[in-house]
């Protein structure tokens, strides 16, 4: 049981019982990094936002980079995902808590974010996901999707080269 000790207490635990609940939704990307032949491979650098849809950056969700190089030497390669860069990667400060991590080798990699999206607004948008690899190519790969979503979504896009299948999920 719980006792109120005065007007004040009792009037906070009523407004916070009475705002409407507010359900975080998840958003889960899985990106595929194919295992390429060619003689001399490098883990590929990887950036996932999303944008809205005048193009700017709503969220930056993860930028994968060579982080373990001294001197901040591996931010030297981010600009090479070009679309990011230029969309807004140039202006941060490398690394990002909780969104710059190290490169990943080649399989299916699960990332799945929830309290970075609470302060998207509802809207139309697109999951980019863009990699480039030194000696390599680089690809851009685009999915749409409406925030919040009504139902559960599962989108699945194939890369051609730097980026296997990219599949968006997002449960209310």
């Amino acid at each position: 049981m719980i006792v109120f000790k005065n007007v004040r207490q009792v009037i906070a635990a009523a407004t916070v019982c009475a705002l409407p609940q507010v359900q975080a939704q998840t958003l889960s990307v899985d990106v595929e990094l194919p295992r390429l032949s060619v003689a001399e491979y490098h883990k590929p650098y990887v950036a996932v936002w999303v944008a809205k849809e005048n193009n700017q950056i709503a969220a930056h969700l993860a930028v994968l980079y060579d982080v373990e190089m001294s001197g901040g030497k591996g931010e030297k390669w981010l600009k090479d995902m070009r679309q990011w860069w230029r969309r807004g990667g140039r202006n941060l400060d490398f690394p990002m808590d909780g969104v710059t991590g190290a490169t990943k080798g080649p399989g299916t990699h699960n990332l799945t974010f929830a309290s970075q999206l609470s302060d998207l607004a509802a809207g139309n948008y697109r999951l980019m996901v863009e990699a480039a690899r030194e000696v390599g190519g680089r690809e851009l790969i685009e999915i749409p999707f409406t925030w919040p979503a009504k139902n559960a979504v599962s989108e699945r896009v194939s890369g051609s080269e730097e980026l296997g299948s990219v599949a968006l999920s997002i449960e209310p």
